[in-house]
């Protein structure tokens, strides 16, 4: 299978979320958001997840249209109700108003429960990056189904729960970081599952509590590990602040509950570099400091350095150009959805 180009790609995702029954502008929303996140690289939050998104929509897990309810807010925080639409429409809003609140006051901070999955974490602290604020975000799966154990158990009792911090620059690519805070993020495991590929010692335990390089026996009652692997206890200690701030912050509690519903917490603080420094003068010194990790002398085994976010600025580029890559798994289930709800003439996935 040839790659595939970014455009045909968020073509048939919102074709078929529309026919799923989401409006046009939230189709917009959500294939641009996944097709950003195949285009840096993480295709776990990519195209991939566009039969899952509709198969909750069908559930009743997200519901188009879903109110946008400020329930409580003052000059410098708001809390909203997402009540159950697209994570990706719910967060960007949200977003929105925090960079707003933050240009006027300088700091600012929004809680959100009950939306539908926000993918790639990046996407909303780099849109206040480019406002010229620094952004910080935690998420957290909510009540819904657990996936990773704490350091030293066997038993899913937090989220992959990620943490993106992005900050404004002169540099060619943005700088941030993005990362679960389990060794794995649960869509890589997905990716790997679709693509009949072996994931890394470290990653997951199986249903036993033995270590497996087997993904499939994730979802077979296995449970994923905290990121550090024999310091894995820095990342459940990551993970259960993140659920702090996105689960317990945000009232969505913290557990499971019996529905299952898969509701993303979430947490952005935003702060406007104005307010401390010369925003110029700030971006120039970041862009500065970025070249100085760049310039540090070589380890035996590397042959650059790369300061966080270059990488997916790099592969960006790339696949702009060449197209993304898409497994036949993930193509036989877009093809599935085309042919049900017959609109096979509108998708093009050559």
């Amino acid at each position: 299978m040839p790659n595939i180009t970014p455009e045909k790609l968020q073509a048939t995702a919102a074709i078929l979320l529309e026919c799923a029954g989401a409006s046009a502008e939230e189709a917009e929303i959500v294939s641009r958001h996944s097709i950003a996140a195949n285009l840096a690289g993480h295709d776990s939050h990519g195209i991939i997840k566009i039969p899952t998104y509709i198969a909750r929509m069908d559930d009743g897990h997200i519901v188009p249209g879903a109110p946008f309810e400020i329930t409580q807010e003052t000059s410098t925080t708001t809390v909203i109700n997402g009540n159950w639409g697209f994570g990706y429409v719910v967060s960007e809003r949200a977003m929105e108003i925090t960079i707003e609140k933050a240009r006027e006051h300088g700091v600012a901070a929004t809680t959100i429960f009950q939306q539908g999955h926000v993918g790639r974490l990046t996407d909303y602290p780099l849109m206040a990056a480019e406002a010229g604020l620094i952004s910080w975000m935690t998420a957290d799966s909510g009540r819904s189904p657990k996936s990773v154990a704490p350091f030293g158990g066997r038993e899913a009792r937090l989220g992959t729960n990620p943490l993106c911090i992005a900050v404004p620059s002169n540099l060619d690519g943005p700088f941030f970081i993005d990362f679960a805070t389990s060794a794995a993020a649960g869509g890589k495991i997905e990716v790997a599952v679709s693509r009949g590929e072996e994931i890394p010692l470290g990653w997951i335990l199986d249903k036993d509590g033995n270590p497996t390089t087997d993904p499939k026996q994730f979802k077979a009652g296995g449970v994923g590990l905290p990121l550090g692997g024999a310091e894995g206890y820095k990342g459940y200690g990551l993970s259960a602040m993140i659920e702090i701030f996105s689960g317990i912050l945000t009232g969505l509690g913290f557990g499971v509950e019996p529905t299952g519903k898969h509701n993303d917490g979430v947490f952005f603080a935003a702060f406007n570099v104005e307010a401390f420094r010369p925003l110029e003068t700030f971006k120039q010194e970041v862009t500065e400091f970025a070249h100085y990790l760049k310039d540090t002398k070589l380890a035996d085994g590397f042959d650059e350095i790369l300061y966080p976010g270059e990488l997916e600025h790099r592969s960006i580029q790339r696949k702009s150009a060449e197209g993304i890559f898409v497994e036949d798994g993930t193509i036989a289930k877009l093809n599935g959805l085309a042919e049900k709800y017959g609109v096979t003439d509108k998708i093009d996935l050559s």
